[in-house]
């Protein structure tokens, strides 16, 4: 008998939540519950999207890419573990709640610590049982029973053990050293936190006494301690080694000139001033030529007491009248315009103020030169490939890691300073009261992680590295899947932590997605008033159209464009699904299973079609082309089995109508297994609807994977 359900039109949303419910309960997203005795393991770590908001369309893609592979090796027979999480994202989410608290008329700055960090981790479990629950609309096939975040107690007791042993092996140093400031965030930042922002500025030419200088900063002069040139530079060999006086707006200044092969020769005069405590370059110079370094801008970006009469002033107001009292004094031979990239805060945009701080950094090169072999080697696997050169370039030219932020939410960094002679020690257990140097008083060190270096050690923790049976039963994990921006922040950092610690890569695949921007090409934002919500789509089109809208024609590593006019058209796919169901259960509902079966020789060829088909599809799985795989499934199913086959059966169900009932529940059968991972909900309700005897599970998501077909 025909259900009554199937004989209405298809309704995503009477179906999803319910068959969704039904998976959960039955215990198969536990691998540990799988039926049958599965012993390869197949496993993803879910990125853990950021606990401060709704997911965005790209976390809707990256969720129906991680799923649909799930379910297709759940279907080979692989014992499966795709385990969820959450990230508490330091930096990011502290700037989410900052946005929050100013709406409110209040500041962190003025906040007691332990109660921002209280408000904040609240604000975060609201924020991820929210996330949770949309993450389970995108029809997420995870395992909830191991799902992890990344402040669990066992989480930061891995962090704190990962952070002594990396001191203990010379890879982790307290040094005071020139770092990204974010004046407006008041923290530190690493380089992959800044983005270079291309800015036109002046060129301003100063006379330094018999010398002229080129520099875009006039306002940073009061810091200066030298007078840099190349040493070939034939124009100032009589320069080299002497002081030379120069004359500023609140006084004189002595300036030795050094010779410093990183000065070029074709910028400006080719003679630099050189002020070590606000630039990167000059900071090295300083350090090779051992020249004294001053601080005149302070951590609000402002400038200080050493500057006299633009003490308080900020950057830009500051440079403003220097060049004004400059001019004023002759001391400008000329003014140019200068493009030229600036590093910036990336949530803010904020000019980056470089400081010298005391921080914590990680020796990169001893373990980049382990991802760098890994990569080598093939150990890891990079898709789309070309993303092995951008992931090899950034291990070689990698620079040490300033794992330092000066915010309250995070993981603190369990360390102890001492206030005399300023050594510093991990402390995990808060024993240590005197300085093991100088026997000095000893204070907590109040900064917290950067985010990256709990999330690098994401694939160990939540596995439960070393001892727990999860790690032994399931590291390396099979394919690591996320955007293509990470592919120089956390990437990375998962690959040196896995070698470090486990001794092996993290993952064997790296999957890695472009950017979801709107219908125009644009990015999203929400200024642009641009910003697509994936639960808004899935209440008009259903979770099913809006996962096909985002894998067919997005092969890896490219951008695409999410038109909802794509996404209504696969919510008339799944509607054309459902009719076809519809017609071959009716028109079947009388089989009887029989021994002898007779096909017309159209209907054998036709079945030979669809066995290249299950073959091209399960090829375009095991090469992560999954956009192929979805689209070849679309095509077969609407334009040849609806349009030509059941067209054709009107005829041969009267001809030969065993034959022809057999052959359609045949080929809706395995249909349904081969558009299951892209399509679970209305996949899993159709194959509700089969007769026991022709369905090989009661649940779709535990069915074989087609094999070929008889």
């Amino acid at each position: 008998m025909i259900p009554e359900k199937l004989l209405k039109p298809y309704n995503p949303k009477e179906t999803e939540s319910r068959i969704y419910q039904i998976w959960e309960a039955s215990g198969f997203f536990n691998p540990d519950k799988l039926p049958n005795d599965r012993k390869e393991p197949f496993t993803i770590i879910m990125p853990p999207p950021n606990a401060n908001g709704h997911l965005h369309a790209g976390h809707a893609l990256g969720t129906t890419l991680e799923d649909l592979m799930i379910r297709y090796k759940r279907m080979q027979g692989f014992k499966t573990l795709w385990l969820p999480g959450a990230d508490h994202a330091g930096f990011e989410t502290q700037i989410v709640y900052e946005k929050k608290l100013e709406k409110e008329g209040r500041s962190r700055f003025k906040m007691d610590p332990k109660e921002l960090y209280q408000e904040i981790y609240n604000f975060t479990q609201e924020n991820k049982k929210k996330m949770e629950s949309e993450i389970r609309a995108l029809g997420a096939s995870c395992d909830w029973s191991r799902e992890k975040f990344t402040l669990d107690p066992d989480v930061i007791k891995t962090v704190h053990q990962t952070f002594k042993k990396m001191f203990d092996d010379g890879l982790i140093y307290r040094a005071s050293r020139l770092v990204n400031w974010c004046t407006k965030h008041q923290t530190s930042l690493s380089d992959v936190e800044t983005v270079s922002k291309e800015m036109t500025d002046k060129l301003y030419y100063l006379k330094y006494g018999p010398l002229v200088v080129a520099t875009v900063r006039p306002e940073t002069m009061f810091g200066d301690g030298a007078i840099a040139v190349n040493p070939e530079d034939s124009r100032y060999q009589k320069y080299i080694g002497q002081n030379i006086t120069v004359e500023t707006p609140i006084g004189q200044m002595d300036l030795p000139v050094v010779a410093d092969a990183a000065v070029e020769m074709e910028f400006g005069t080719g003679a630099l001033k050189i002020t070590p405590s606000h630039d990167k370059n000059d900071f090295e110079i300083a350090a090779r030529h051992n020249l004294p370094k001053k601080e005149v801008i302070d951590q609000f970006g402002r400038l200080n007491e050493k500057t006299g009469k633009y003490k308080g002033l900020k950057v830009l107001e500051a440079r403003k009248q220097v060049v004004a009292d400059l001019e004023s004094m002759h001391l400008i031979e000329k003014i140019e315009d200068y493009t030229h990239p600036v590093p910036v805060c990336y949530k803010c945009e904020t000019i980056i103020e470089p400081r010298e701080l005391p921080q914590w950094f990680v020796k990169m090169k001893p373990l980049a030169d382990l991802a760098l072999k890994a990569a080598e080697e093939n150990r890891v696997i990079f898709h789309p490939e070309n993303y092995k050169k951008i992931f090899t370039y950034w291990m070689e030219n990698t620079i040490d890691w300033n794992i330092s932020r000066q915010i309250v939410w995070g993981i603190p960094i369990p360390a102890k300073i001492c206030q005399e002679c300023g050594e510093a020690f991990p402390d995990l257990d808060d024993s240590i009261r005197k300085c093991p140097k100088c026997g000095g008083a000893m204070v907590a060190d109040t900064d917290t992680f950067d985010t990256w270096f709990s999330s690098g050690q994401w694939p160990l923790i939540t596995l439960g590295f070393p001892d727990q049976s999860d790690f032994k039963t399931f590291y390396p994990t099979s394919v690591m899947e996320s955007g293509y921006d990470l592919i120089f922040k956390w990437i990375p950092r998962m690959v040196i932590f896995g070698l470090y610690l486990a001794k092996e890569v993290p993952f064997q695949h790296v999957y890695l997605h472009g950017l979801v921007n709107d219908s125009k090409g644009k990015k999203m934002s929400k200024s642009k008033g641009n910003v697509v919500s994936p639960l808004e789509l899935i209440e008009k089109y259903g979770t099913d159209a809006l996962r096909m809208a985002l894998i067919v024609g997005n092969p890896p590593g490219s951008d695409m464009s999410l038109d909802e006019n794509k996404i209504r058209g696969y919510k008339n796919f799944a509607n054309k699904i459902w009719n076809i169901a519809r017609f071959v259960l009716t028109n079947s509902e009388n089989y009887q299973e029989s021994g002898e079966l007779k096909l017309s020789e159209l209907q054998q060829k036709q079945l030979t079609e669809f066995n290249k088909l299950l073959k091209e599809v399960t090829n375009y799985f095991e090469n992560f082309q999954f956009h192929l795989a979805a689209e070849n499934i679309y095509h077969y199913i609407w334009h040849t089995f609806a349009d030509k086959i059941i067209e054709e059966s009107k005829t041969t169900l009267k001809e030969n109508p065993l034959g022809t009932q057999w052959f359609l529940r045949h080929l809706l059968k395995k249909s349904l297994a081969l558009l299951h991972p892209f399509m679970p909900f209305i996949t899993e309700e159709i194959w509700s609807f089969l007769p026991k005897e022709t369905a090989q599970s009661d649940l779709l998501m535990v069915a074989s994977w087609p094999s070929n077909s008889k």
